[in-house]
């Protein structure tokens, strides 16, 4: 049976769409998390600083559903541009430095809320 994850910890959804799903078969899928502060609904300036919030709001729905980033084993980045991809990548290597998840990482025309960085999460943990 599926069920969804949700968390205070993280920001609400801005459209029909769950935080996360976490499968039956012990799948956790978390939809894409971009830079809003859970506490103020503001959006981070700049690249490392958004990057920084996303894996804070990733890392807030992993907790709540029992995992961590050890967990992780595929994730997709959305930039908005690639001239970002190296600043992205530095603060990424920090979170993910002993088990490298598979990754894609593509740029996009646009980001909701004109942000810079939007990031999903697959991880796995047998049950």
């Amino acid at each position: 049976m599926n069920k969804v994850i949700n968390t205070e910890k993280a920001p609400k959804a801005i459209g029909p769409y769950s935080q996360a799903i976490k499968a039956g078969n012990g799948m956790l899928f978390i939809s894409g998390q971009i830079p809003v502060n859970p506490e103020t609904g503001k959006v981070e300036e700049g690249i490392i600083a958004q990057t920084e919030q996303v894996f804070q709001n990733i890392k807030a729905i992993l907790d709540e559903a029992g995992y961590s980033f050890k967990d992780v084993v595929k994730t997709t980045c959305l930039l908005n541009s690639m001239d970002d991809f190296a600043a992205m990548n530095g603060v990424y290597a920090k979170y993910y430095n002993e088990m490298l998840p598979a990754r894609a990482a593509y740029a996009v025309d646009k980001l909701p809320m004109g942000v810079l960085v939007e990031i999903e999460t697959i991880a796995y943990k047998a049950e």
